[in-house]
């Protein structure tokens, strides 16, 4: 198992995103506005940006579903889609951008809208929901994704020194 070390963090977060951040968040932040941390997703973004897009996809996936079947009910897949979609999006941006800290940044702050913007999409589709999307947008997407980047931050030479101590995937190999 070449990703074993990535699956322990990946599911580490996951514990600590479902069961610590609700009781870290401050009860005055969510009166207005809504912060929900996405720090599985941040990770699959930071896989797809320095392992490969295949990989990224995967664990956006399996964390995903495991989202789905966990938390939001309503429907089963539309995270898992999200997650993969948003994973997939940034490792094709692997080899055509410069990898420095502020495009990382950049890239994981798209790619959290975008997992937003695609989960209200489908929420909205199906009828799930019925906000619209100014609501939306500035009462959850963008608190959520700026609680999003301080994490990426946080974390950003640590997670760049795992991602060069593991295996790399050759494009032959991802392809």
């Amino acid at each position: 198992m070449r990703y074993g070390k990535l699956w322990l963090i990946l599911f580490l977060l996951f514990l600590l995103e479902s069961t610590l951040m609700p009781w870290l968040i401050p009860a005055a932040w969510q009166s207005h506005i809504q912060i929900i941390p996405h720090f599985v997703l941040v990770i699959v973004i930071y896989i797809g940006l320095y392992i490969n897009r295949h990989t990224a996809l995967a664990f956006g996936l399996v964390f995903g579903i495991l989202h789905d079947f966990i938390h939001y009910s309503p429907m089963l897949g539309p995270v898992a889609f999200g997650m993969g979609l948003a994973g997939y999006v940034a490792g094709l941006m692997q080899g055509r951008i410069y990898s420095s800290i502020l495009i990382s940044m950049l890239v994981i702050g798209a790619g959290n809208l975008f997992y937003d913007a695609v989960l209200f999409a489908l929420y909205r589709l199906f009828r799930v929901t019925h906000v619209d999307f100014q609501w939306m947008f500035f009462h959850q997407m963008l608190p959520s994704m700026l609680i999003n980047l301080l994490f990426a931050l946080a974390i950003y030479v640590p997670a760049r020194r795992l991602f060069e101590s593991l295996p790399v995937v050759s494009k032959e190999e991802a392809e």
